[in-house]
Parts: C-alpha cells; structure tokens; sequence
C-alpha cells in the first residue's frame, strides 16, 4: 500500500522560475524524508495558492512528515494550510497509467 498526501496553501509570493530557484534548498531536503517517494511540487499563480502532491510508502512516515511540514509552513508565515492524506487505490491507478505503482 501506498498513501498520497496533499498539501496546499495561500501563497503570494513568488511563483515559476523564482519559486523554483527560492526553495530548491528545501527541495533537496524534503527529497531525503523517510517513506517519500517522490513528491509534486504544485502551484497557481491565478488563486494565489502553492502546495505538493506527495507519494509516501507508508502511512505513519506520511503523518509525520504532514506534522513536521505544517510546523514548518507556519514557520514561514503560512496559514490556512489544507493537507489530507489518502489510501491509493492501485488496481485503478494502475489501469489510468500509474504502472510504476507496483
């Protein structure tokens, strides 16, 4: 089983080449957290929000990770952050191209 984790948030700040080259520091740490496999870091400039879809192998490495980065988002200054955390269905991803999910 794997398990989704998606996070968003309002953001007025910087988006595109310059949010990319403000948090590839964090990039990189976020890359090495325990059970991530790989994350999607999302963004829209007309709703003024920022977040990440995040792939987890299991589900209490995504609840802390959910912990320590909601601390962390409040650090900086964000509010309102939405996060939820799901189940992945692989029979039916797997059908709608999610092969890698085996």
């Amino acid at each position: 089983m794997v398990y989704i984790l998606q996070v968003d948030f309002p953001h007025d700040g910087i988006f595109g080449e310059g949010f990319s080259n403000a948090f590839i520091d964090l990039a990189n740490d976020i890359s090495n957290e325990d059970g991530l496999l790989w994350k999607i870091w999302t963004e829209n400039k007309d709703e003024k929000i920022a977040g990440g879809i995040y792939l987890f192998s299991n589900k209490n490495d995504a609840k802390r990770y959910l912990d320590k980065h909601t601390k962390r988002l409040e650090s900086f200054g964000y509010k309102n952050i939405r996060a939820k955390i799901f189940d992945v269905n692989l029979p039916l991803s797997q059908i709608c191209k999610a092969d890698f999910l085996k």
